[in-house]
């Protein structure tokens, strides 16, 4: 049995002479067999490796070696194309009349074909390397819901794996090992690792995802809102050039919890510029989520047949429920449609009053329910988020997210403020389309004079923290 290795470069007509020549004496010869190396023209310093592994002296493509089946050993090199066409004239009597035009059509072809083989190759790893997902502050309630979510694939998608770890503090190490220890007996197919992180030096290493659930347990009769804000910044200050340092440049983070949600995520801009500003969200689907529950039970409906509400401004602080654009599906009234009919849920509403003394007025109501719930609403917010910002939002719906303002709806700039989007392709766009009446942007003004004032506190924090760095 012989076998021979052809290798070149994948433009190189001599080595399509080569390898065709190869394939006809494989064809040809039971005793024959050829394997052949194809390396992409920027990548040819290969032979320089190959030939000081086996002690050789060969510079130009192709390379053309025998390997020694019978008795082991290193290959024994014959040389390039001259070499093989001497060598197959002498023992087997077949040789190439090959054409120069004939080689190099076949180069091009041998060249195009190889990019495509790379390029399904890297398709191929993508796959296969698992998409690595951190959370912060992993003791809290939400984390435990949200690692069920993540990992049955309906976020990222039935064929990608992915690696989830988790980060806190050391006196939480115990219940991380607890969570890590339940979440690998569930056996999910697409969950290849999850751990647990105590050391903040080696937090988001190669992160492709962060969601930031960190939490300050706010009560201002302990202490003042300014040093509550400074907790969060301290937090941010820590994170962020983590953030730009270990994790992916594509990276995407989040920013959930039941306090701060808007504050966290321009400090995270603020401290980590490196960082790209569309990527940077915070998450306002359970506030969304509470006001559907409640018009709902005012209706009688199914809480999933309310659509298109927004929450606009500070999504745990000051904001406001816009019901301009809502609408509903399914509800029984005296016209009736197919599935996707809708009516205007403002004309279904006769009581209007109930409208401004029990919804728009029912700020607190829709706190203490979201500040009171166990995990499970916030962390379908996060799952919901993320698996439109990868695969995208219904084409006609509405979602609310806080997002870094860039002066749509006349909102001032760099700070962030959830208004209505539509996400695609990994990306989002505000809808500005939409129109908004004389009386929702004086709310909106209101909303981001707020805004702006929790950045301008944080900043004065920041000041006297550090004066020198700030001058």
């Amino acid at each position: 049995m012989a076998k021979f290795v052809v290798a070149g470069k994948a433009n190189c007509p001599y080595y399509a002479k080569a390898e065709l020549l190869a394939d006809y004496l494989q064809t040809n010869l039971p005793s024959f067999r050829v394997h052949k190396i194809t390396q992409h023209p920027d990548k040819w310093e290969w032979l320089h490796d190959i030939c000081e592994t086996n002690g050789w002296k060969h510079s130009q493509s192709p390379i053309i070696w025998r390997e020694l089946l019978d008795r082991g050993g290193k290959g024994q090199l014959l040389g390039g194309l001259n070499d093989f066409l001497e060598y197959s004239q002498k023992f087997y009597g077949i040789t190439s009349m090959m054409l120069s035009d004939e080689m190099l059509a076949i180069a091009e072809e041998n060249l195009q074909a190889h990019l495509e083989i790379v390029k399904e190759d890297e398709e191929i790893k993508s796959l296969i390397n698992p998409m690595q997902i951190w959370i912060t502050s992993a003791s809290a309630p939400i984390c435990y819901h949200l690692i069920p979510l993540l990992a049955n694939g309906e976020v990222f998608g039935m064929t990608t794996e992915i690696s989830i770890h988790l980060l806190d503090t050391e006196q939480f190490k115990e219940m991380l090992r607890g969570i890590v220890m339940e979440a690998e007996d569930m056996a999910f197919p697409l969950l290849r690792s999850i751990s647990e992180h105590t050391k903040t030096d080696q937090a988001f290493i190669d992160a492709d995802v962060i969601i930031v659930l960190d939490d300050v347990l706010l009560n201002l009769e302990v202490q003042s809102l300014e040093n509550y804000i400074r907790e969060v910044s301290e937090i941010c200050q820590v994170y962020a050039p983590l953030i730009e340092k270990n994790a992916k440049s594509e990276v995407k983070v989040i920013s959930s919890g039941k306090t701060f949600a808007n504050l966290k995520a321009t400090m995270l801009r603020m401290y980590g510029p490196s960082i790209k500003p569309e990527n940077i969200i915070a998450i306002s689907t359970s506030w969304e989520s509470a006001a559907k529950a409640m018009l709902a039970r005012k209706l009688n409906m199914n809480t999933a047949g309310v659509k298109d509400m927004i929450v606009w401004g500070n999504i745990t602080g000051s904001n406001y429920i816009d019901l301009s654009h809502a609408k509903l599906y399914g509800y029984e009234c005296a016209i009736r449609g197919p599935p996707n009919f809708q009516r205007p849920l403002l004309n279904m509403i006769y009581d209007s009053e109930w409208i401004h003394s029990e919804l728009v007025s029912a700020q607190s109501t829709l706190s203490s329910r979201v500040s009171r719930c166990k995990g499970m609403l916030p962390a379908h917010a996060v799952a919901t988020v993320l698996r439109y910002w990868y695969h995208g939002s219904p084409s006609e719906e509405i979602i609310s997210v806080g997002i870094l303002s860039e002066g749509q709806f006349c909102i001032p700039e760099e700070i962030i403020f959830s208004m209505p989007v539509r996400l695609q392709n990994g990306n989002w766009e505000a809808m500005t389309e939409l129109e908004i009446n004389e009386t929702t942007q004086k709310v909106l003004w209101r909303l981001a004079h707020e805004l702006v004032q929790e950045k301008l506190v944080a900043l004065k924090e920041i000041n006297e923290m550090h004066p020198y760095e700030a001058e």
